[in-house]
């Protein structure tokens, strides 16, 4: 793909800007997994919608088709009725994942990155710096840090909503590098084995393998090898801000006022 996917001018074919919006669109359903406990009416529909089948990228990796059948199966295996009992324990497993550190994994980069794996460390003020390269913040830091999972799967979404250019597309690329694919498959496989529900590991390891195959995606796209882990770290050694972009709005975050 790359070059025939380009219009003249050099911006993004109809095509590939169909995609990024699938993408963006898969990207806001994801976060909204990781963002709070589900209720009756988000499990029904996506029971009845056959999620993740909805979604707009397919993965076609053994790690992805895995983690569609692990999702879909823990959807079907939820009663036909589904009662408070289930909520609770959907609820008690967030908890345990996303507030509590009740299973010990966190859904904060710097915990993953900084040596003492403490939060709100350096990798928070990097996202940070890319938010506001964007003209966006994240609502409440203390609440929920910059570099929060959902925050990340979020700013993505954003970023593949408003593709303009090549360039827009290599960005999207380098904060996957740079930040949530550095930690993210360590998040989703410690959450798969210690977690209490099934419908937990179907989030976490589709979440995962999404976004595995989507970078190798772009990689392909853009007819360029993903770097190393060596070359991301060695990158990461000196820290830079993105190009500065027009402010804009995305859900969970706001402009900077």
């Amino acid at each position: 793909m790359g070059p025939a996917l380009k219009d003249k001018n050099g911006t993004p074919a109809k095509g590939l800007k169909v995609f990024c919006q699938a993408v963006a669109d898969d990207m806001a359903m994801l976060s909204s997994l990781h963002d709070k406990e589900p209720d009756a009416g988000l499990l029904q529909a996506l029971r009845e919608e056959g999620f993740p089948d909805g979604l707009g990228l397919e993965l076609i990796g053994e790690s992805g088709q895995r983690a569609f059948d692990l999702m879909k199966r823990a959807l079907a295996a939820l009663p036909e009725q589904i009662d408070d009992a289930v909520l609770d324990e959907l609820a008690a497993d967030f908890a345990n994942i996303y507030l509590n550190y009740g299973i010990h994994v966190s859904p904060e980069e710097s915990v993953w990155i900084d040596d003492e794996n403490l939060t709100c460390q350096e990798s928070m003020f990097q996202v940070r710096a890319w938010y506001e390269a964007y003209g966006l913040m994240a609502d409440n830091w203390r609440i929920r840090p910059d570099d929060h999972l959902v925050l990340q799967i979020r700013f993505l979404a954003h970023l593949f909503s408003v593709v303009q250019s090549e360039a827009d597309i290599k960005q999207a690329g380098r904060f996957m590098d740079e930040h949530l694919l550095r930690w993210l498959s360590f998040f989703s496989e410690d959450v798969a084995t210690r977690c209490n529900t099934a419908y937990y590991v179907g989030v976490a390891l589709l979440t995962d393998a999404y976004c595995e195959e989507l970078r190798d995606l772009l990689a392909t796209i853009l007819d360029e090898s993903r770097p190393s882990q060596e070359e991301i770290d060695e990158r990461m050694r000196t820290t830079r801000k993105p190009q500065e972009a027009p402010v804009s709005f995305m859900p969970g975050m706001g402009p900077a006022v």
